[in-house]
């Protein structure tokens, strides 16, 4: 089990004595955090149902008879208030629907994922949980913790309000649907990509659901590529085995608040103890409470309203603290160590600049959404019609783009027009063979079914030389005008292999010289550090560092620079020395850089 407060520690707190709750508080808190974050999979709602367990605890904790039952009470609570947000939810007026979705920032398979550093297959199983209806999700937050040593199944049993026969029909259909659910994020992930596959989830719009898991997991069934994939599945019992809890994120600073009951009343929280989550950090508060049998008096922190501000400092309290974010950047970016459970050491937060101009290109990567979210990007594209695989969160504007000759039919130009906030980007490097590797003539001959969407159109991006004349970009531009053609901006592509600090005036002088040329608005689509020829291939990481400062802060003082999007989001593989982000919530040093742009 983990190190949790002991008997002595419920009974002090029982009789009042404040620190006892204190640590009461913060031993549970990560327990209870588990169990709500898994069971609602991140949803907007997480935050307010820790706090109403939180608070039963606190106004109950006088009456509790057994302090040795203390934490099989505490679980059945928390499944009660678990299922009192269900039942809330699924019968909520139809106007609220809107509003009652996934927080995109509280993701906490991603939080999950990234806190517990899971890989391989027991990263394939946290992601797969995503794919489970709302009962099989509200016993997987509890045998998932049985599995990890943190409860028994006595205490499961217990909290359900089940025998233990029907218990255990309930765990073992639930774990069926998560070995389904593995195959199928197993399919998905698959390089090369099924075709089959394909076609059965186009129409999927990328979020997961039982229905969805259903429909490709019979398709992975009667599949020659995707059957394997049900093989050499390790029992999830196994990976999970002594897993410890999801750390919950530190406390932010706020306000001290103070109620006191009336003597002789019945015990009550006389004051809210506050919980928020931004960009995928739950901010918890820990409460110091004098609990008596008549009166109850709550002494609690709470955090200030989130906001998108620049850098701020917080104080860590006994929550394990996050990661925390370098101030300044490294050659070789390493975790900074997190301050010990007594620790007051400041941690500083640097916040995303938001940017209508800021951009990423994206591909797929776990940890997606939340970078997304977190890099403060106000759009994204990824070279594709849609973003059915890669849906971003909400305020992130998706920009479709027919990337080569074979895309440009009646039925994908329909579908980017759907997609579409209002842009479209045309062919990726026409002037590049392995790209779009289109002919002038090719692509004028398509121009006008883009043209046909009413759309705002950018050029083809070129891979370079879209400031000289003759070239690919001055060939199409010149046939565009003869035709009568609407291009409403010019995209570009640029890379460079001088990684000195006269990289960033070379970038800002080509983008510059393409303006003059065609006085229209500029898209970067693509930009960045790279010799595709000589050695080093890449520069390090001060070298990124400086150039995205330096670049950034240009565009962004140029007027005709609508947008800018570097390449690319994911810091894994092949990109790991360019990229920005290794998973959702961890930025390299460029990363940093990166959003602190804006």
């Amino acid at each position: 089990m983990a190190d949790q407060p002991d008997i002595a520690t419920v009974i002090a707190a029982r009789a009042g004595d404040p620190a006892a709750v204190d640590r009461l508080v913060a031993g549970y808190l990560p327990l209870v955090y588990t169990i709500v974050g898994r069971a609602l999979e991140g949803h907007a709602d997480v935050d307010d149902v820790v706090q109403d367990v939180l608070l039963r605890v606190l106004r109950n904790l006088g009456d509790l008879r057994e302090p040795e039952s203390f934490r099989s009470w505490l679980v059945a609570i928390t499944v009660r208030q678990v299922r009192e947000r269900f039942r809330t939810r699924r019968f909520a007026p139809q106007t609220l629907v809107d509003q009652d979705v996934r927080d995109p920032g509280a993701d906490f398979t991603d939080l999950a994922i990234t806190r517990l550093e899971l890989s391989g297959q027991r990263r394939e199983t946290a992601e797969a949980t995503r794919w489970l209806d709302e009962e099989s999700r509200e016993l997987l937050s509890l045998w998932w913790l049985e599995a990890s040593g943190e409860l028994t199944r006595d205490e499961i049993v217990e909290a359900t309000d089940l025998s233990r026969q029907h218990a255990a029909v309930r765990i073992q259909r639930m774990k069926g649907q998560l070995e389904t659910a593995r195959v199928v994020v197993r399919a998905l992930a698959a390089q090369p990509a099924c075709p089959d596959l394909r076609l059965v989830t186009v129409h999927w719009d990328g979020t997961p659901s039982p229905l969805w898991r259903k429909r490709i997991a019979r398709h992975t069934r009667d599949c020659r590529q995707c059957a394997p994939f049900w093989q050499n599945l390790v029992a999830a019992e196994r990976l999970l085995a002594r897993m410890s809890l999801v750390p919950v994120p530190v406390a932010v600073g706020g306000k001290l608040l103070l109620g006191k009951t009336a003597a002789g009343g019945s015990a009550q929280a006389a004051a809210k103890i506050g919980f928020g989550v931004s960009q995928k950090v739950l901010t918890a508060a820990l409460a110091t409470t004098a609990v008596a049998a008549t009166a109850t008096a709550v002494v609690v922190y709470q955090h200030d309203q989130p906001s998108r501000t620049p850098a701020a400092a917080v104080l860590a309290t006994s929550a394990p603290a996050p990661r925390p974010s370098a101030t300044q950047p490294s050659p070789s970016p390493t975790p900074a160590s997190s301050p010990s459970k007594t620790s007051k050491r400041p941690v500083v937060v640097i916040t995303a600049k938001a940017s209508k101009k800021k951009g990423v290109g994206v591909w797929q990567f776990t940890g997606l959404k939340a970078a997304l979210a977190d890099v403060g990007a106000g759009w994204y594209y990824n070279w594709a019609s849609t973003n059915d695989s890669m849906p971003g969160p909400g305020g992130v504007e998706f920009v479709p783009m027919i990337r080569a000759k074979g895309d440009a039919t009646d039925a994908t130009v329909a579908k980017a027009k759907r997609e579409s906030g209002g842009e479209l980007l045309g062919f990726n490097e026409p002037d590049m063979a392995g790209q779009a590797d289109m002919s002038v003539e090719d692509a004028l001959a398509a121009w006008p079914k883009l043209q046909a969407t009413g759309l705002r159109l950018g050029s083809p991006s070129v891979a370079y030389g879209g400031d000289k004349a003759g070239g690919w970009l001055d060939r199409f531009m010149t046939g565009a005008q003869r035709n009568g053609y609407r291009v409403d901006f010019i995209t570009l592509h640029w890379y460079g292999s001088d990684f000195s600090a006269a990289a960033v005036d070379q970038f800002l002088g080509y983008v510059d010289a393409v303006h003059q040329r065609y006085h229209k608005p500029i898209w970067v689509t693509e930009f960045g550090l790279m010799n595709f020829s000589g050695s080093p291939k890449y520069p390090t990481a001060a070298q990124l560092v400086t150039f995205i400062r330096g670049t950034t802060k240009g565009m962004q003082s140029r007027s005709y620079v609508e947008r800018y999007a570097w390449f690319g989001l994911p810091a894994v593989g092949d990109s790991a020395a360019f990229g920005l982000y290794r998973d959702g919530d961890s930025p390299t040093a460029a990363g940093e850089a990166y959003k602190a742009a804006g």
